[in-house]
Order: C-alpha cells, then sequence, then structure tokens
C-alpha cells in the first residue's frame, strides 16, 4: 500500500514538473522506496533473530523435560527391579518355612 502511495505522488510530481525535477521527483521516489524495504528487510532480521532465540529456548525447555521424564521413568523401573527381588526373597522364605 505504501508503494502505491508513493507512485502516485511520483506521478503527480511527475506530471507538473519540468524534466529535471520529473527526474529528481523519480531519484527521490526510488530512494524512498529502497529505505522502506531496507527498514522491512531489518524488522524481518530482528523477527528471524528473535524467532530463533524462541526456539533455543523451547529447545532448551524440550531437553529438560524429556531428561526429567527419563530419570523419572529408570526411577521407576528401579523400584520395580526392587520389588520383584523383595518378592522374590520373600516366595523363596515362604518356600523355605513350608519345608522346614
Amino acid at each position: 500500500m505504501k508503494y502505491t502511495t508513493l507512485a502516485i505522488v511520483a506521478l503527480a510530481a511527475a506530471f507538473s514538473a519540468s524534466c529535471d525535477q520529473q527526474k529528481t521527483a523519480i531519484d527521490d521516489t526510488r530512494d524512498a522506496t529502497k529505505e522502506v524495504i531496507d527498514m522491512r528487510k531489518d524488522e524481518a532480521n530482528a523477527d528471524a533473530r528473535e524467532a530463533t532465540k524462541q526456539t533455543d529456548v523451547n529447545a532448551t525447555l524440550d531437553k529438560a523435560r524429556i531428561e526429567a521424564n527419563k530419570d523419572s521413568v529408570q526411577a521407576q523401573l528401579d523400584a520395580d527391579k526392587k520389588m520383584a527381588d523383595a518378592q522374590a526373597k520373600a516366595a523363596k522364605a515362604r518356600v523355605d518355612a513350608e519345608n522346614k
């Protein structure tokens, strides 16, 4: 939309001015357009940097959650192993008690 406005202003100036003035108006329009494009590029770069930072933060949080989940699962499995050992020991003790 900004480009349209700039183009209209440039054309209006071109019709009302002499040849040199027309060329100057065209150059001014070109420079203004380039400036707008450069500003938009800078904004896009800033947005990309921010998105990259946020992605890094999210990745760090995801890694921490995965590690915590892994540790939790491993602890549960270790507890299950100890429970199985205790149950086996108790069953052996019952067998020994019944045989005496």
